[in-house]
């Protein structure tokens, strides 16, 4: 059923070391069978589904903290996305879109995403959004950096400064493996979207699976304060 599609999805993508440690692989399994395996199908079935807009948290802040190793395989696993997945996606109309705080990357990641992102500005099918090295707080005073008069600032002026301007607000936010809480996603843009929490990890997020989320969110009856 396609009616009260939500034109917005977004995806804290929880669980994948989890996931990893329960089928005894190295803690970076996890990550790889997301960009391999999961992302693509996700992007090309929500817009099948009517979904016009679909956002992945992939990157927080606070995980520049994890184990260097970690983070260096992460960041060659980008490498890989950027240059092969998401040229993918461009090829089947993908539009695609960043969000975070880009200047802490290296070098050519910056190149790569600047250049995706210019590159399939003009697709229409879906826009996947994906947020890297992305906190809700950072991206907030990031914001607040670029006011020259905070006493004419209005919600909508501010909405227009986040990583966000152009991007609706998501209607449904999803977390990955069981975690009941936003830890700083989107906490701008998510005052009104409603949240579903599943137990299952990100690696086995399937097209099944979305299509439940859809439903529990169809079953809503939103009321935006009123």
């Amino acid at each position: 059923m396609n009616k009260n599609i939500p034109m917005h999805i977004a995806i804290i993508m929880d669980g994948n070391r989890r996931w990893a440690s329960e089928h005894g692989l190295p803690v970076l399994a996890g990550h790889q069978k997301v960009a391999d395996e999961v992302l693509e199908p996700l992007v090309e079935y929500a817009a099948k589904r009517g979904v016009k807009f679909i956002t992945f948290w992939a990157f927080s802040t606070e995980n520049w903290h994890r184990n260097a190793t970690e983070v260096e395989g992460i960041m060659r696993i980008f490498r890989h996305v950027i240059r092969k997945r998401w040229a993918r996606l461009h090829e089947k109309g993908v539009r695609v879109r960043v969000i975070g705080d880009m200047s802490k990357f290296a070098a050519d990641i910056q190149r790569s995403l600047t250049d995706v992102t210019e590159q399939t500005k003009g697709n229409k099918k879906i826009t996947a959004i994906f947020a890297l090295n992305y906190g809700g707080r950072d991206e907030i005073l990031r914001a607040i950096r670029k006011v020259s008069d905070p006493s004419e600032i209005t919600e909508e002026k501010l909405s227009r400064l986040l990583d966000t301007d152009g991007i609706p607000d998501p209607d449904l936010i999803i977390r990955t493996s069981g975690e009941k809480r936003l830890s700083g996603f989107l906490p701008w843009q998510g005052v009104y979207s409603e949240l579903y929490f599943p137990a299952f990890h990100m690696p086995d997020f399937t097209e099944r699976r979305l299509d439940e989320a859809i439903r529990e969110y169809q079953g809503r009856h939103r009321r935006f304060g009123k």
